[in-house]
């Protein structure tokens, strides 16, 4: 089921719930998206690599392919947004995905308004930085930066960094030797405020001090400055 409305953006909505799929297809037709609507997960991979959508809408528990293992191989391919909804509204869940590469987590039950609120604010961001991010070329002696990807590479081989991963070591990377507050790194990464015991931000760079070590990175770490934030520090050739 397809339809085809006023084109500001084109969003691939995936829910095997029928009235809630209804719902999200009517709502977002009515606010001028072009709405794709699919059932299941086995179809979002192939979608996804033929057509240009500007934001993935999609549930986590789905008939076939599950909603994160969908989201885990689409970061392989390509970096299309995604915003994920599920019933399952624990932190551990929340972390998992975020940690696959969700730009956002919708937990069930929710309103259409707040929807359309997280849905903006992502695509907002993500014209806002693929207008305004600087050349990336020039921010490391070792990493090549790959905004096309979201990753980096050493030597011919990748970080395999989600794009939150990516986000993250940018700005680092950009600010190296500054220490940039928990608050701030929210905010500028990961596009919500900073709650006491959201440990989202810990387990990126968790991954990223992984990742780079992995690859043979030497030309900086990751530092925790206690009580502040994180920094990015250059190391001595």
């Amino acid at each position: 089921m397809q339809a085809h409305c006023r084109p500001t953006a084109r969003i691939l909505a995936v829910e095997d719930d029928p009235l809630l799929a209804a719902h999200l297809h009517e709502h977002l037709c009515q606010r001028g998206f072009d709405v794709t609507l699919r059932h299941s997960g086995d179809e979002v991979l192939d979608l996804a690599s033929q057509q240009d959508f500007d934001l993935i809408l999609m549930d986590i528990l789905l008939p076939g392919s599950n909603g994160l293992d969908v989201l885990g191989t689409l970061r392989k391919q390509c970096k299309v947004p995604v915003i994920l909804m599920s019933a399952l509204g624990a932190e551990q869940d929340r972390i998992l995905g975020f940690s696959q590469g969700a730009d956002d987590y919708l937990p069930k039950p929710f309103s259409m308004g707040e929807m359309a609120v997280r849905i903006d604010a992502v695509l907002r961001r993500v014209a806002y930085e693929r207008k305004e991010s600087p050349p990336t070329t020039q921010l490391d002696p070792q990493l090549h930066f790959d905004e096309g990807r979201s990753d980096v590479r050493l030597d011919g081989q990748w970080a395999a960094l989600t794009p939150s991963e990516y986000r993250l070591l940018t700005f680092l990377a950009r600010h190296a030797e500054e220490v940039l507050s928990k608050a701030f790194l929210y905010q500028q990464v990961l596009h919500r405020p900073f709650a006491l015991h959201d440990r989202s931000l810990d387990m990126h760079v968790s991954h990223i001090r992984r990742k780079l070590q992995t690859i043979g990175y030497s030309a900086g770490r990751v530092e925790t400055v206690w009580g502040k934030g994180y920094m990015l520090t250059r190391m001595a050739p």
